[in-house]
């Protein structure tokens, strides 16, 4: 697997390249050819491409970059990114979770948190790259909440317009 430097790689381009497999999962999932969907997802799953945006959003453009899970491992370096992608396979296994307890608003108490390593946050987002269309296409067209693209003013919106009796 041929990966450039991490600086020089097109993010535009590599996106753009996913989002054309994600569209034919989609197309494949709304059409009701299984197989189909289950090779452009194993592609997709294999694809550097998609190697790198998953690496890409766990370390680079997530908020919680910087939390270390169980490991004690962060990428910062450009070099480190690279590895974990050429490394990143989805092999079924995972290290165990970190446990932090963070208190809860307003309370007293504090509520359990776990923090997986970030290999494995880069692995579910490599899965998600791959499920995600296929959900899509599976989705119920008036359900709007949790869903990428959709937020809760989204949904409260459709709500009013039905009860109001306006246009679906």
């Amino acid at each position: 697997m041929s990966i450039p430097a991490w600086k020089d790689i097109n993010w535009s381009l590599t996106d753009k390249r996913i989002l054309r497999y994600q569209t034919r999962i989609y197309k494949a999932a709304r059409d009701g050819n299984i197989s189909k969907v289950k090779c452009l997802q194993k592609r997709l799953l294999k694809s550097p491409d998609a190697k790198l945006i998953a690496v890409r959003r766990v370390t680079t453009l997530n908020k919680g970059k910087t939390t270390p899970g169980i490991d004690g491992q962060i990428y910062v370096t450009d070099i480190e990114k690279i590895k974990l992608v050429k490394r990143l396979r989805l092999d079924g296994k995972a290290l165990p979770i970190r446990r932090a307890y963070i208190p809860k608003p307003g309370k007293t108490e504090k509520r359990p948190l776990g923090i997986p390593t970030v290999g494995d946050r880069a692995k579910q987002a490599l899965c998600k790259l791959a499920l995600e269309p296929e959900w899509e296409a599976l989705f119920d067209s008036n359900s709007y909440g949790f869903r990428p693209g959709y937020s809760q003013g989204d949904a409260k919106w459709m709500v009013t317009r039905q009860i109001q009796g306006g246009p679906k």
